[in-house]
């Protein structure tokens, strides 16, 4: 049968957050963050549940490296919970909180796995949150502080950082819907935030290579979705462009154009004389990697009821669809092509990685650094998962990051989200994503034929189709 084969250097990896498999949550010295306070108010999360154990990665590290180990998983991407390092978002460093990672990287390297660490995955501590959040210039400030402390400590066993993971969801559903922490619902304080997380990004970036004790790669994450017209009409069309532009561009025109959207809508011209700065564009557009974060498609329509875009979204019939999203495996590639011809086609990006020559364009990396579904997984009869609907799921979006090399897109890593299962942020524990099953009552851990699976593509460098 045909196989599907990649490059030696290409590399494997699962993926995880702090707050959703940590727990401890306020052990050691750790304070508290925006998820704790979101989780504990009485209908934020489904069936009242929180991420105060989650699935006790704080304490059972050892044995969940130890599984990745025996999967042979040679890449992990985790990240930094910054209230459990600085309690209060600034001044005083925890000790205890800064030793938990030294434990973690240690751990990971003895067991042969290189450690990615990510600085920012959605929690911020409380005490930033009660002088203003994101909205406010000066967290990003106050980021870089944070960001420059973990390069001291980890940049010696770290080769790879990223800033943010998904800063646009932080904003977004932060702080426009609320369904995300803190749970505000303002649409200038999602564009003031949008802005601060890029500046926060770009003002790191500096720090972490300041403060690295070897040379590090340093990126960010972006959740990036291709979004279609409901139907080939101009207004849905228009309305697609529209949802584009805020979805998309808004985080990858600062970061690889030095450029920003926010101008063409209505809201974004009353704010920007006085939200960007000078000098601000120039210190975002700055990375070594950017990583691709991919789960579905968004199918939208004109709709002059909703706020911004004038568009909202649509599901179309007679598709497959997780407990989340609809599955769309070809949106993965059309993601990849439309990101690199629109954005590394051209020198554009400030990095040490950066290069001109004819047809090369930009040399900064890009990485696939999540792909997962949400399926209703559960033990079978003899303790078995038998997970077959991820496992097709990871064939045909696997075979998309394929189809994009063979188009000329040197992705250079997957990460599978997750693991493990986790808690969902508002979900709760009601998505399981992980190639390990998770009892969340006796915290047994279980590999899913998901796992196994993907543990034998990692031996093979590829599977057959």
């Amino acid at each position: 049968m045909p196989k599907i084969t990649f490059p030696k250097d290409f590399t494997w990896g699962v993926a995880a957050s702090a707050y959703q498999i940590e727990g401890a949550w306020n052990e050691e010295g750790k304070g508290p963050c925006i998820w704790d306070t979101f989780c504990h108010t009485p209908g934020k999360i489904a069936n009242g549940e929180t991420g105060d154990v989650a699935i006790d990665h704080y304490h059972r590290y050892k044995e969940d490296v130890a599984m990745m180990a025996e999967l042979g998983i040679p890449a992990y991407r985790f990240s930094v919970a910054w209230s459990r390092v600085q309690p209060q978002g600034e001044g005083t460093v925890n000790p205890k909180g800064l030793d938990f990672y030294d434990r973690l990287v240690d751990e990971l390297l003895r067991q042969g796995i290189e450690p990615y660490a990510c600085l920012y995955h959605f929690d911020l501590p409380q005490a930033l949150q009660d002088r203003g959040g994101w909205p406010e210039r000066r967290t990003a400030y106050l980021f870089a502080d944070y960001s420059a402390i973990v390069s001291a400590r980890l940049s010696d066993r770290v080769r790879t950082i990223f800033t943010h993971n998904e800063p646009w969801v932080t904003a977004a559903a932060g702080y426009f819907d609320g369904s995300h922490a803190p749970g505000i619902q303002d649409p200038a304080a999602t564009f003031k935030a949008m802005h601060h997380l890029l500046l926060s990004h770009g003002l790191a970036v500096e720090a972490i290579r300041a403060a690295s004790k070897k040379p590090v790669k340093v990126g960010i994450v972006l959740n990036l979705n291709p979004v279609h017209p409901a139907s080939d009409s101009k207004k849905d069309r228009d309305a697609a462009s529209r949802m584009d532009a805020v979805m998309n561009r808004a985080m990858l025109d600062p970061l690889l154009k030095g450029t920003s959207p926010v101008q063409e809508f209505t809201l974004g011209r009353l704010l920007i004389k006085n939200l960007i700065q000078p000098g601000d564009m120039e210190k975002i557009k700055n990375l070594d990697l950017l990583g691709v974060n991919y789960y579905t498609r968004t199918v939208v329509k004109n709709d002059m009821k909703f706020p911004v875009v004038a568009a909202t979204q649509v599901h179309p019939e007679g598709n497959e669809y997780s407990g989340m999203w609809e599955i769309y495996p070809e949106g993965l590639y059309e993601l990849l092509m439309r990101v690199w011809k629109d954005y590394f086609s051209t020198p554009s990006i400030t990095s040490p990685l950066s290069g001109e020559g004819e047809g090369q364009g930009v040399r900064a990396e890009l990485m696939v650094t999540e792909n997962g579904a949400p399926v209703p997984d559960g033990l079978d009869f003899d303790g078995r998962v038998r997970d077959e609907r991820r496992i097709r799921y990871l064939k045909n979006h696997i075979a998309q990051i394929q189809r994009a090399m063979a188009n000329g897109v040197p992705v250079k890593g997957y990460f599978h989200w997750s693991f493990m299962d986790n808690f969902e942020w508002a979900h709760g524990y009601g998505q399981r994503f992980g190639l390990v099953y998770i009892d969340f009552k006796t915290q047994q851990r279980t590999v899913k034929d998901s796992g196994r699976w993907f543990a034998e593509v990692i031996r093979e460098n590829g599977y057959e189709l």
